[in-house]
């Protein structure tokens, strides 16, 4: 049995570190868009630290129903008490949780100084206890300050025709909206040789026509996905970047006058 003093003090440890999580903005494509989302952060989950998901998708394109989850409030809805982080946090076997956050994200340029800077620390206090933050992206044409944000994109590809469809359409919104980089899992593939075979494919499409830089990490069923996520694609120092994830989110959040 493990004494409560260091039970306590490892808890201590894991709330006040210095290393900040690994934050990732994650797009899903595929027939199966949410589940294909939810299978990779549970793939991810099991081989890394604790996997928190900000979920900025609604309806459908939610991961409550994958995740078996009720719609659930929202971060914005701390901002005038009527719930808590800890009411917020929807915990999920295998990860740390869900935190919805659709209307968090369309609000965050239009509030005051003193709100803007009370979402961010949120997320700070959120990001004290995750490994992992995973921010499940809406859209890819148009991305929040939290996505706009994350140093880290990934996206997860169904090897499937409207899988294949899907992914070259969201990256070439993503390379629309200044995405320099890009790491790419495929799912649900019969084999690796299938897999590496649609990647492979999808990869000189986007290298002919759109232009931007994809890192495959692997199959989400076989592969360490986790670890493929480490491996920069164009950031020169990935954990400098990490750390700035909150300074540019505060900063990208600001409104700007109508002469800016």
């Amino acid at each position: 049995m493990i004494p409560a003093r260091e039970d306590q003090a490892a808890g201590l440890r894991r709330l006040f570190r210095r290393a900040p999580p690994t934050v990732v903005a994650l797009y899903a494509a595929g027939r199966q868009r949410s589940y294909n989302a939810v299978r990779a952060a549970h793939r991810i989950a099991g081989q890394a630290e604790r996997v928190l998901l900000l979920d900025e998708a609604t309806g459908e394109d939610s991961l409550a129903d994958a995740l078996g989850l009720p719609p659930g409030g929202d971060l914005l809805q701390m901002l005038d008490g009527r719930m808590t982080l800890a009411d917020l946090l929807q915990p999920v076997p295998g990860l740390m949780g869900r935190v919805p956050a659709a209307a968090a994200a369309l609000a965050l340029p239009l509030l005051d100084d003193a709100r803007r800077a009370c979402l961010v620390e949120a997320v700070r206090v959120l990001h004290r206890h995750a490994g992992i933050v995973l921010i499940h992206a809406a859209s890819a044409a148009d991305p929040s300050p939290f996505v706009h944000a994350a140093p880290r994109r990934l996206l997860v590809a169904e090897v499937s025709a409207s899988g294949a469809t899907e992914a070259y359409q969201a990256i070439k919104q993503l390379a629309a909206a200044g995405a320099g980089s890009l790491h790419v899992a495929v799912c649900r593939a019969r084999s690796r040789t299938e897999a590496g075979a649609f990647f492979g494919s999808l990869e000189k499409l986007v290298r002919r026509h759109v232009g931007v830089p994809l890192a495959f990490v692997g199959e989400v069923e076989r592969d360490d996905i986790a670890a493929g996520l480490q491996a920069p694609v164009a950031e020169s120092s990935p954990r400098e970047a990490e750390a700035a994830f909150l300074r540019r989110l505060g900063a990208l959040a600001v409104p700007r006058s109508p002469g800016a």
